[in-house]
């Protein structure tokens, strides 16, 4: 993604692009084999990044960082540098499916519970006929920290050359792990997706479309999910006032 398309905001660097020109670069890089990061910030993600220096850099060396979330948009309205749309990962991988199989890539999908991954692969292949699903892989819980068990899944991508792998162990996971291993399994565009695999499996509900219109998301997938989704949306992530204070336009660092 051109350079001149970066805005920083909370000190991250965020692609001020549309979905439609965020796909076409996508296979633009495929044809041209460079190899992309696509990773996406939403509230939460961005206040992670403000403790985890590790996950603040690997968002900033990333090709392409999409505000994920209208919460992002209109914070950059606010600081006078407007997004032009929130581009969710839910939203974006199904239509990047559809146009890979359009266009002949083949996918990997990494992340998921056990059999999550195989399910949103069958999935994907009964919407989309004729989608290359090369391979998939969920590792078990903790693989992080297994120098083995990373080695297996860089391995298993590798071995099924895809040309798009699909990440999604949830962050910072995910956004490290690519960081780290992009270069080691070689795919030429890694996604970090987050809950997406299980969208794409069928465990969870998608919002409704006027939801998200309306910033509205997060208070859909609270409701599905009260108990694990509380301390995130209830007291993890009144933290963004704060950043928004710290990195106003015009505040010295």
């Amino acid at each position: 993604m051109r350079e001149e398309t970066k805005i920083k905001m909370l000190d991250i660097r965020f692609n001020a692009v549309k979905q439609e020109q965020l796909l076409e670069e996508v296979f633009r890089n495929i044809e041209e084999k460079k190899r992309t990061s696509i990773m996406f910030v939403n509230v939460d993600v961005a206040i992670k990044a403000e403790k985890d220096e590790l996950l603040k850099q690997a968002l900033n060396e990333s090709e392409m960082v999409l505000a994920d979330g209208m919460p992002i948009i209109w914070i950059s309205k606010l600081f006078k540098t407007p997004l032009p749309e929130k581009i969710s990962g839910s939203d974006f991988v199904p239509e990047l499916c559809r146009m890979a199989a359009q266009k002949g890539k083949k996918l990997f999908l990494a992340g998921g519970g056990e059999g999550v991954a195989e399910r949103a692969a069958e999935n994907l292949l009964m919407k989309y006929p004729g989608i290359q699903i090369s391979g998939w892989y969920s590792p078990p819980y903790g693989f992080e920290n297994q120098p083995a068990e990373i080695e297996k899944m860089n391995a298993a991508i590798h071995s099924a050359g895809p040309d798009i792998v699909i990440v999604c162990l949830g962050c910072p996971k995910q956004e490290r792990y690519v960081y780290e291993n992009r270069d080691t399994y070689k795919a030429g565009i890694s996604i970090c997706a987050g809950a997406t695999i299980d969208f794409l499996a069928g465990n969870v509900k998608r919002c409704p479309a006027w939801m998200s219109r309306y910033g509205l998301e997060w208070f859909f997938r609270f409701l599905q999910e009260p108990k694990r989704l509380f301390k995130r949306y209830f007291i993890d992530d009144i933290q963004i006032l704060r950043m928004v204070l710290k990195y106003r336009p015009g505040k010295s660092q």
